[in-house]
C-alpha cells in the first residue's frame, strides 16, 4: 500500500540508479488481447520486533549494488535458495540494500477458516521499496514484499463459505485483525489497532508475515476478496492497494455524484486510478502535476477534463473555489494552501500518501469551511465493493507486466518514477 507510518517517518529515498546499470526499458507494446491496455516486459510503523543481532545500518545505494552484482538468477543466489527449504518459493530481501533474490519458506497449513491461494500476479507498490530498504527501521529479514495479490483458490478450510476451489480471488494490504473492536465490527479493519499487514508484521501465531512475491499464500477468508469472472487477474492485483486507496475517500465523501468536480494531485499508480474512478462516477476531473509531459496521457488516455501545472500561479488562480473534492496522492513534500484555496465552501481535500510534513495557514480551512482529511486503503466491505465496481464498469489499471527476475530493475525504475502506471509481476510464469 502507500503505507501508514507517521508523517515524520516517511521521506522519499534519494535513489537514482545510473541508467547504464539497468536493462533498457521495454517498448510500450500493447497486450495482444482486445481487452484492457497492458504493457508487457520479457504505513503507523508495523509492530514487529527486530532480532537482537540485526542492526539498523543505513542501506547502501541501490544503484551501486546493482553495479557490483547481477541479480538475474545469479548463481550464488540460486545456490542459496537451493540450500533453503519450504513449501513456498519466493523472492526476498536479505538486508537493507533491498536487493531481492530467490528464497524458500513455509506457509502455514490451511485451517478451518482459511483460503489457500495460488498467486498468479502481484503488483509492485512503493511501500515495497520502503520496507525492503528498512526505511522505517522495523524490517525483519528475510523480507518477502508484495500486497497486491491476485490468484486462484486451491484449497479451503472446512468452515469457509464464501470461496471454493477454482475461484479467482485477491489479497490486499492486510491479512488479519482483532475481529472484535469497534472498527472491525464496522468493516473498517484497516483501522484496527491490531491489524496484521500482509508482510513484515507479527501474526497471531508469532510468525512474521510474508507477502505476494511468492507462489502461494494462506489467509483467513475474511481478508480474501472475490474477483469476478472475466476480470483480468493482472489488472485486479493493483486494485487491492492503489485502487482501494483512492476509491475509499471518494466514496466516503460522497463523490459518487455525477456533475461534481474532482481534483487529483499526482499522476502515478494511485493518481491514475483516481482519474479513472472520477470519470466512472461522472465527475469533472482536473489533474495537477509538476510535469507538462503528463498532459497528453492525462487527457487522451485517462480521460481527464483538465490538466494544470501546479507551479503555474495563473493556472491555479483560475480554479479558485471550483472543486468539491481533492485527492492528494503526492508523497513528496509540497505546499497545501494553494490546493486548499481551490476548494468550494465546504470542500474536502484528502491526503492518501505520506509527505514528511503538512504546513498550511488555518485561514485556508476556516474561511471556506473546508476540511483536510486523511485516508488509508479500505475495510473489507469497501474493498469487495470496489472490485465489483471495477468489473461492472470495466475499469482497468494501466500496467506493465514483468517477470520476477526483473524485479530489482523494476524497483529502481519505480523509485525514478519510470513506470506507467503500475508494475505487475507475472508470478505464475516466473516460477514454472
Amino acid at each position: 500500500m502507500e503505507p501508514r507510518p507517521s508523517a515524520s517517518q516517511v521521506r522519499r529515498p534519494g535513489l537514482r540508479p545510473a541508467a547504464s546499470l539497468l536493462s533498457p526499458p521495454s517498448p510500450m507494446v500493447p497486450h495482444p488481447s482486445s481487452g484492457p491496455r497492458v504493457v508487457q516486459k520479457a504505513l503507523p510503523r508495523r509492530q514487529v520486533q527486530l532480532p537482537k543481532h540485526q542492526t539498523q545500518t543505513p542501506p547502501p545505494r541501490f544503484d551501486l549494488l546493482l553495479q557490483l552484482k547481477s541479480v538475474r538468477f545469479c548463481s550464488s543466489f540460486q545456490m542459496a535458495a537451493a540450500a533453503e527449504h519450504g513449501n513456498c518459493d519466493a523472492w526476498a530481501a536479505r538486508d537493507p540494500s533491498g536487493v531481492l533474490s530467490p528464497y524458500k519458506f513455509n506457509r502455514r497449513a490451511v485451517q478451518s477458516s482459511d483460503v489457500s491461494l495460488k498467486i498468479i500476479y502481484c503488483g509492485v507498490c512503493y511501500g515495497d521499496v520502503m520496507w525492503i530498504q528498512n526505511k522505517h527501521n522495523d524490517s525483519v529479514y528475510p523480507l518477502v514484499p508484495g500486497h497486491e495479490i491476485a490468484g486462484v483458490v486451491t484449497e479451503v478450510g472446512a468452515d469457509v463459505k464464501a470461496f471454493k476451489v477454482g475461484d479467482h480471488a485477491g489479497v490486499g494490504t492486510y491479512v488479519n485483525s482483532c475481529r472484535h473492536c469497534e472498527n472491525c465490527n464496522s468493516s473498517l479493519e484497516n483501522y484496527c489497532p491490531e491489524t496484521v499487514f500482509t508482510y513484515n508484521t507479527t501474526d497471531a501465531d508469532g510468525t512474521i508475515t510474508k507477502g505476494g512475491y511468492s507462489t502461494h499464500i494462506v489467509v483467513h477468508e475474511r481478508y480474501c476478496f472475490k474477483i469476478p469472472d472475466g476480470y483480468p487477474l493482472a489488472q485486479a492485483a493493483p486494485l487491492l492497494c492503489a485502487g482501494i486507496t483512492v476509491y475509499t475517500p471518494m466514496a466516503r465523501h460522497n463523490m459518487k455524484q455525477p456533475g461534481k468536480s474532482l481534483g487529483v494531485i499526482g499522476l502515478g499508480g494511485l493518481g491514475h486510478m483516481a482519474v479513472k474512478f472520477g470519470k466512472a462516477f461522472g465527475l469533472k476531473v482536473t489533474v495537477f502535476s509538476t510535469s507538462e509531459s503528463k498532459r497528453e496521457e492525462a487527457i487522451n488516455l485517462l480521460g481527464a477534463d483538465n490538466f494544470v501545472i501546479s507551479s503555474d500561479t495563473q493556472q491555479m488562480e483560475a480554479l479558485k473555489n471550483s472543486l468539491h473534492f481533492i485527492v492528494d496522492t503526492a508523497s513528496g513534500d509540497h505546499p497545501f494552501d494553494p490546493y486548499l484555496s481551490l476548494l468550494k465552501v465546504g470542500g474536502v481535500m484528502t491526503i492518501v500518501c505520506f509527505p514528511s510534513e503538512i504546513k498550511m495557514h488555518p485561514a485556508s480551512l476556516n474561511r471556506g469551511g473546508r476540511t483536510l482529511s486523511g485516508s488509508i486503503v479500505g475495510g473489507t466491505k469497501d474493498i469487495q465493493e470496489m472490485v465489483n465496481f471495477c468489473a461492472e464498469n470495466k475499469i482497468y489499471p494501466e500496467i506493465e507486466i514483468i517477470k520476477m527476475d526483473y524485479i530489482n530493475e523494476a524497483l529502481a525504475r519505480l523509485v525514478n518514477r519510470d513506470v506507467k502506471y503500475r508494475f505487475v509481476i507475472d508470478i505464475k510464469n516466473s516460477f514454472e
